[in-house]
C-alpha cells in the first residue's frame, strides 16, 4: 500500500512565530520480506563518506584561458599601472625639486662646461614636460600590455591544446 503525505492546514504558526509543522516521513515503497535487498534502511540519516583526516586535495588542469577576459582584465590593470606611473613620476619630481637636485645638476653642468646658458637642464625637467612624457609612456604601456597579454592568452591556448594545459594541485588546509 502506497501513501502520499499531505500538507497540514495553515495555522497561526505560519506567521513566523512558530516553525510550520512537517508531516511525518512515510515509506513509499514496500519493505522486502528478506533483508537481502540493496535498499537503504529508513533510519533518517544519510550515510557520509569517511574522511581520511588529512587535507582534501583537488587536482585541476587549466586547459583554456578566455582571451576576451584576459584583454579586459589586462586593460584595467594596465590603466591602473599607468595612473600609478604618472603619480609616481609626479611625486619623484616634487621630491627631487624640493631637494634642489635639478639646480645642483644645472650648476654642475655649468661649472664643467665653463659656459653660461648653452645647456639649460632646468628647461628639460620642467614639471609639465616630465608629466607629459610620463602620460605618453603610460598610454603606450596601456596599449602594449593589453595587446601582449591577449596574444599571450592565444598562445597559451595553442600550447595547452598540444600539451594538456597547466596542472595544479590544490589542498584545503
Amino acid at each position: 500500500m502506497t501513501t502520499t503525505p499531505t500538507a497540514p492546514p495553515a495555522s497561526a504558526g505560519a506567521t513566523g512565530t512558530n516553525p510550520p509543522s512537517v508531516p511525518p516521513r512515510t515509506s513509499t515503497t514496500s519493505q522486502p520480506a528478506s533483508g537481502t535487498s540493496g535498499a537503504r534502511p529508513q533510519t533518517g540519516r544519510i550515510p557520509t563518506v569517511a574522511s581520511s583526516g588529512g587535507p582534501r586535495r583537488v587536482r585541476l588542469a587549466i586547459s583554456r584561458i578566455d582571451p576576451w577576459s584576459v584583454m579586459k582584465l589586462s586593460f584595467l590593470l594596465s590603466v591602473a599601472f599607468g595612473i600609478l606611473l604618472v603619480v609616481a613620476v609626479g611625486v619623484v619630481w616634487y621630491t627631487l625639486n624640493g631637494l634642489h637636485v635639478f639646480t645642483n645638476i644645472d650648476d654642475l653642468v655649468t661649472q664643467v662646461t665653463g659656459t653660461e646658458g648653452n645647456i639649460d637642464i632646468l628647461q628639460y625637467v620642467e614639471f609639465k614636460r616630465v608629466i607629459s612624457g610620463a602620460t605618453l609612456i603610460a598610454v603606450v604601456d596601456v596599449f602594449l600590455l593589453t595587446a601582449l597579454a591577449t596574444i599571450a592568452a592565444f598562445l597559451y591556448n595553442i600550447v595547452a591544446a598540444l600539451v594538456g594545459g597547466l596542472h595544479v594541485t590544490m589542498t584545503d588546509e
